[in-house]
């Protein structure tokens, strides 16, 4: 079976489109990622693939469908460096980003999440809904839902009055950007722990644009993250939290949609008969919330500690760790 997918190299009639992802041993499911998005409703200008140095058969598979590889180490992959390269490197008007795990629901997936983006020229980014895979726990998919809605929607700046920190969520696993209006805030902000989609939607927002959350685009995406896991990365949005201020500053306090949750989660384990799983859903909020303020008094600990606490560890043995921090802050 011929895998290459056929990309547009002509026409600027419409805008083209450059599908980014990040790599990194994905073998296992790539091969699922690629071949929905060969048959996508869309023609796709280019397929550009950014490689950790995967050990596994990635760059192969990638290979296989088309796509441009560009391998880079390992230790160099940058959540928001690493994207603003290569999307500068891309030729496309409209930058779709996903990651190597989130596998669009349907062949139209990517026609309907650029739709905002062609018929509303204030509109910026776009984000796509996620929903649980298979094997989901049942914590699991609450959390996609929870931050995944049926109902679609536009924010804009003013809405941070309403919305709170809510008004920048946004996922780069499945989103959009047109290019021009995230060159115009330069691009992605390099050495974030992790949160570039976040920061860079604040931006954007800051400048007038609006972000669309389009909830009938749709990805499979999710984690069976363990307790530690959990914990691991509220530490790390603490981190992010405190290390730009000016999200918090700008667009309040995150604390408020965290009592949503709780809330939302009680419902949903109380009405679908879970109810045995209430202590285990309390433990992780507590860990969550424990996590998230040490994250955001990370200068206050000890640096070996501090990787301990951490899910991307590797983030702090460059150099934009604790201790340089401790003398910004």
């Amino acid at each position: 079976m011929n895998n290459l997918m056929s990309f547009s190299c002509v026409s600027h009639n419409k805008p083209l489109l450059s599908v980014i992802v990040p790599t990194w041993n994905g073998a296992a499911g790539i091969r699922d990622l690629l071949c929905i998005l060969s048959r996508q409703t869309v023609l796709l200008h280019e397929l550009l693939i950014v490689d950790s140095s995967s050990e596994d058969e990635t760059v192969a598979i990638a290979k296989e469908f088309g796509a441009e590889v560009v391998v880079i180490p390992h230790e160099e992959f940058d959540h928001g460096g690493t994207r603003s390269w290569i999307s500068k490197k891309a030729r496309g008007d409209i930058l779709i980003f996903l990651t190597q795990d989130a596998v669009p629901a349907s062949t139209d997936a990517l026609a309907k999440l650029i739709e905002p983006l062609l018929s509303d020229e204030t509109i910026a980014v776009t984000y796509g809904r996620q929903l649980p895979n298979c094997d989901a726990t049942v914590l699991a998919a609450h959390l996609r839902s929870f931050n995944y809605p049926p109902q679609a929607g536009v924010r804009s700046f003013a809405d941070r009055e309403r919305f709170g920190f809510q008004t920048v969520f946004a996922s780069n696993s499945f989103a959009a950007y047109r290019k021009t209006d995230l060159a115009e805030v330069g691009y992605f902000k390099s050495g974030l722990i992790f949160g570039e989609d976040t920061c860079a939607v604040g931006r954007l927002l800051m400048q007038g644009y609006k972000v669309a959350y389009v909830a009938d685009a749709i990805v499979f995406h999710s984690h069976n993250y363990t307790c530690m896991q959990e914990f691991r990365r509220s530490f790390d949005i603490g981190v992010l939290h405190v290390t730009e201020r000016w999200l918090l500053e700008t667009y309040g306090r995150a604390e408020g949609r965290g009592w949503q949750y709780v809330k939302s989660g009680v419902s949903c384990l109380m009405n679908g008969g879970k109810k045995a799983l209430l202590p285990i859903f309390f433990w992780r909020v507590i860990l969550k919330l424990l996590g998230y303020k040490l994250g955001r008094n990370f200068q206050s600990l000890p640096q070996w500690l501090i990787s301990f606490l951490s899910m991307h560890r590797s983030w702090w043995a460059r150099s934009r760790d604790a201790s340089v921090y401790r003398k910004q802050l």
